[in-house]
């Protein structure tokens, strides 16, 4: 199964670069995945609450480890955050376009983790049933 197929079957995900902002990739991103059915959590230091869900701080506060998370950060950001995803056990991430940098990415593949960086999560589900 490719990987794209194999992080769409897995249900519980966190968006680290969720916002309240509904211009924004992070909060489409946030608001498709719920309705599509799936456990999000939302990641972003500087919001509290996003479409009524508790917003975490890090992916180390959740209450949970997710098995996918979404990246919507900027690169510098994104490699620490595969950085954090290694440490708490996290395999799978995928990289939205503008935060799948090389470097984000050989950084992910490096960690042992499973990547996807060249697809965007809204287009994937709608188009998968």
């Amino acid at each position: 199964m490719d990987p794209v197929e194999t992080m769409l079957a897995l249900k519980n995900w966190a968006v680290v670069g969720a916002t309240d902002n509904t211009e924004k990739f992070g909060y489409k991103i946030f608001k498709a995945l719920k309705a599509a059915g799936y456990n999000v959590y939302p990641i972003n230091p500087g919001i509290n609450e996003i479409i009524g869900e508790k917003c975490y701080p890090s992916l180390k506060d959740l209450p949970m480890v997710p098995e996918v998370v979404n990246v919507v950060v900027p690169p510098k950001v994104g490699e620490q955050i595969m950085n954090n995803c290694a440490e708490i056990g996290i395999k799978n991430v995928w990289l939205q376009p503008g935060a799948n940098a090389s470097s984000v990415v050989e950084l992910a593949k490096n960690l042992g983790l499973s990547v996807v960086d060249q697809h965007c999560v809204l287009v994937e589900l709608r188009n998968h049933k």
